[in-house]
């Protein structure tokens, strides 16, 4: 595949914990991440792993009702956002949904469709699709810095 298109696949929780490590370790801390998948796949899963590639060690939930979570660690700040229950993008605007995006953090979105026309672009997509008992996790780097940060991850995880 080309430098902006990846796939993995994972089989288990720990596994998709692991990628999370893995996509963190290759953020350097900063970058929006656009995380699509029907209810169940393992975004808030892939998220856990992400956190705690940062030092976080209690438990990560879907924000689905305060849609964002804010988590400001020593290594980086992660907003985890989850837009489900989002009835219009321009609730974006009362969130605040402009400041999360003017400091360097990760910003990883649940849900990303849901505030289209509102939230700026993202860096990678990651679409988690059931793959026999495990999930398959095709990315895309929609930046060049979102291409880099496949690259680097790429290097470092089995692909499938």
């Amino acid at each position: 595949m080309s430098g902006r298109v990846w796939q993995a696949e994972v089989i288990g929780e720990a596994a998709m914990v692991a990628w999370g490590r893995a996509l963190a370790a290759a953020t350097e801390g900063e970058l929006t991440v656009f995380l699509q998948g029907n209810l169940g796949m393992g975004k808030t899963t892939l998220c856990r792993g992400v956190l705690q590639h940062f030092g976080h060690q209690g438990a990560v939930k879907s924000p689905t009702y305060t849609l964002v979570e804010p988590y400001d660690m020593a290594a980086a700040v992660v907003y985890h956002f989850d837009l489900y229950r989002l009835a219009d993008p321009e609730e974006l605007e009362y969130l605040g949904i402009r400041d999360y995006f003017a400091v360097p953090a990760l910003r990883l979105i649940e849900w990303p469709d849901k505030g289209a026309g509102v939230l700026p672009d993202a860096d990678v997509t990651v679409q988690i699709e059931r793959a026999g008992e495990g999930r398959r996790l095709c990315c895309r780097g929609d930046s060049e810095r979102g291409a880099a940060v496949l690259q680097r991850l790429r290097a470092g995880w089995p692909s499938i």
